[in-house]
């Protein structure tokens, strides 16, 4: 048991790593639709995968710790703590629910949905409550906006692409990954 543990802490830590470093190589899409972030990487991809390895819980422990060291570390941007906390901790904890399908390995894309869809609502909900202060008056040609509006088009236009990014690539890694799933230690 001690083992498997020590296994699931350095390939979590791996992980985390490795998704730093992925946090350098981006799109940045926020900065033309309002100036607050939002870019297009691959950071959520060794989540994902740690956290269908190892499950929900250990996933959610580490997007946490990478959304934490993202902030700190990668050049992260926020207007307050709050918003460090619901677009930097509790976002990439989110991603951590794909673990939801824990060891599911031909259910990787699945995975990547359901971690994609969990960092979306967290984004969405800071949208609607602390950046609806700085919503402008005009967004993507539409004038009469709401916070949810606002929140759930300009979120969108970082977190689809990222979605669909991370499910073709997870739909792609899956069947080489199976050997590493498969393995119990």
């Amino acid at each position: 048991m001690k083992e498997n543990k020590t296994l699931m802490l350095a390939e979590g830590g791996v992980c985390i790593a490795l998704s730093l470093a992925l946090s350098y190589l981006k799109i940045p899409i926020g900065l033309t639709f309002g100036a607050f972030g939002g870019s297009i990487d691959l950071v959520m991809i060794p989540l994902i995968i740690f956290a269908v390895r190892w499950g929900m819980g250990w996933g959610v422990l580490a997007g946490l710790a990478f959304g934490t060291l993202k902030y700190f570390v990668a050049n992260g941007w926020a207007v307050s703590w709050v918003s460090i906390i619901f677009d930097y901790s509790l976002a990439y904890a989110a991603v951590g629910l794909a673990g939801l399908l824990r060891r599911r390995w031909k259910l990787l894309p699945l995975a990547a949905l359901i971690g994609c869809v969990g960092r979306f609502i967290i984004h969405y909900i800071s949208g609607v409550t602390v950046y609806a202060q700085y919503m402008p008056e005009e967004f993507m040609g539409i004038t009469k906006l709401t916070p949810p509006l606002y929140s759930l088009l300009y979120n969108g236009t970082y977190m689809v692409p990222n979605t669909i990014l991370a499910v073709v690539l997870c739909a792609l890694l899956a069947l080489p990954l199976e050997k590493y799933f498969s393995k119990k230690s």
